[in-house]
């Protein structure tokens, strides 16, 4: 697996819509999101990864998944 690291970018509207409609009254990951904004950058695993195969998924996101 190789990693080409990505900016987390936006949130969709239309995702924020459907997490917003189903934790009205909010949630931890909606919370830490907001709040903190994006914890782990890709560019901090690029290290960890070869520079050729099929790309990974987001490191930054499968550790953010990891801590919540």
């Amino acid at each position: 697996m190789s990693m080409q690291p990505r900016e987390p970018g936006e949130i969709p509207v239309e995702t924020v819509r459907v997490a917003r409609a189903a934790f009205p009254k909010d949630s931890l990951a909606i919370r830490v999101r907001d709040e903190l904004g994006v914890l782990f950058a890709d560019e901090q695993f690029v290290g960890l990864f070869p520079v050729r195969g099929k790309p990974a998924w987001s490191p930054g996101r499968l550790a953010m998944v990891l801590v919540l």
